[in-house]
């Protein structure tokens, strides 16, 4: 009682920070206030601050002012700085009219504009928006900015990776966006935490490499030359790459891929999954790829231990396939039940929701593996993440890694709601007396 829980040995080269973790305190620079958890966005811009060469960074949403900041500070030194962001957000907030978006991103403009407000009184200065936009803060700072339209399209499915690149030897990784939402929590609503997340980084020229190859893909000739970017499809991502970091392994995919492609990452995950022989712990945002829902159903007959906790918002949506492992189907407000759907037989017995703030989401994109090998990145269980998105699919040899994973999970597991809550046994039952037993979809 009163102790701290041990510290856990890391294979040499990685570190690894989680946001909701109970055991460390940072102080919020959203609330101001000393808060659980590990400090991400102090470990970007450790990372950024350390650069000497260059910083590479590639993700969906970039709105953390100080993260900007630092990133105009190494541009002014002479490093050179390159950001890819994903289309949706690379547009100042301050540069957008409310009316004009959809009621996410409008909700989004709100809070950042709630964030930039530092004096609190309702309006915001010129200055204050300078200070507050972080897109702002780099296009004024001269960074050079691209989105996924840079190959002359209207943009990929999503560009969604997450990785920032030091000096070809630095790698920083894993399921959070840049953003306060993905981090701190909503400037709005002090009881957030933000999005259940974590964060890798791993000291590698080798994998850095790895990161710099797909970040030029991306980036072509930079911003207003030629339409050579590759997103998408048209990036003609290859198969599974492995990297030595010491002695450890690690399996490096980049997305996305054909469905006929025999390489994408569905696949992939079947294959790592099937090699289970006695736990598998999950925690994931997104899940709806059938093929996975069938492999933890063999994989369940044959008495692996599986634990699956799953995003509350998630997880009652008509094509969850975390209703698939429950032995449920729900039909959407049409009526129709997904196509090809195929709940398990033998329901699964450690499927649960975690209990977080509202406006939290569980983000993670994690299986840990007998204990020994964590799957991560930002590639949610989806065939979006396969055939359409940008994504980064991480498989990781290491007891001692994957120790840190399961902590993680052991945490979010206690208190959380088991099987069938509450707020999915009303939809079932609004979904049952509005559409009977539903109609299945061709």
């Amino acid at each position: 009682m009163g102790q701290a829980p041990e510290e856990l040995p890391l294979p040499p080269g990685f570190a690894v920070a989680f946001n909701h973790r109970s055991d460390r305190h940072y102080r919020s620079p959203i609330s101001q206030r000393e808060r659980a958890g590990d400090d991400l966005e102090a470990m970007l811009l450790a990372a950024i601050n350390s650069a000497k060469r260059d910083v590479l960074v590639a993700v969906q949403e970039l709105s953390l002012p100080r993260v900007a900041e630092a990133l105009v500070a190494k541009q002014r030194q002479g490093v050179r700085v390159r950001v890819v962001l994903e289309n949706t957000y690379s547009t100042p907030w301050s540069d957008v009219h409310a009316a004009d978006l959809s009621p996410h991103l409008r909700l989004r403009r709100q809070q950042l504009m709630a964030l930039a407000d530092q004096n609190h009184n309702g309006e915001l200065s010129p200055g204050e928006i300078e200070r507050g936009d972080a897109v702002t803060i780099l296009q004024r700072g001269g960074v050079p900015v691209i989105d996924d339209r840079e190959d002359g399209s209207a943009g990929s499915g999503l560009m969604h990776a997450k990785f920032l690149v030091v000096d070809h030897k630095l790698v920083v990784t894993g399921s959070a966006n840049f953003t306060p939402s993905c981090i701190h929590g909503d400037f709005d609503d002090p009881r957030t935490r933000g999005n259940v997340n974590h964060l890798l980084r791993i000291e590698s020229p080798a994998l850095a490499d790895r990161f710099g190859v797909e970040f030029n893909r991306f980036w072509g000739d930079g911003p207003g030359g030629a339409a050579d970017s590759q997103f998408g499809l048209n990036k003609h991502a290859g198969g599974v790459e492995t990297v030595m970091v010491g002695r450890t392994r690690v399996r490096l995919l980049f997305t996305p891929h054909r469905r006929k492609d025999p390489h994408h990452g569905l696949n992939l995950l079947a294959q790592v999954l099937a090699g289970s022989k006695r736990h598998l712990d999950l925690a994931l945002f997104v899940f709806s790829a059938q093929n996975l829902t069938n492999t933890l159903g063999q994989l369940k007959a044959k008495g692996v231990q599986i634990r699956l906790l799953a995003d509350p918002g998630f997880a009652n949506r008509p094509y969850s396939e975390v209703l698939d492992l429950l032995g449920l189907a729900l039909p959407d407000r049409h009526c129709k039940l997904e196509a090809a759907n195929q709940p398990l037989a033998a329901p699964l017995d450690g499927v649960a929701t975690p209990r977080l703030a509202g406006g939290d989401k569980l983000h993670h994109k994690v299986a840990v593996i007998d204990k020994r090998t964590v799957v991560t990145g930002s590639f949610n269980w989806s065939p979006s993440a396969a055939h359409q998105n940008d994504e980064v699919l991480m498989i990781i040899d290491s007891p001692q890694l994957a120790a840190h994973f399961t902590r993680e999970i052991d945490r979010l597991w206690t208190g959380a709601e088991l099987g069938i809550n509450q707020r999915l046994a009303r939809k079932l039952a609004r979904g049952r007396q509005q559409c009977g037993s539903g109609i299945q979809r061709v």
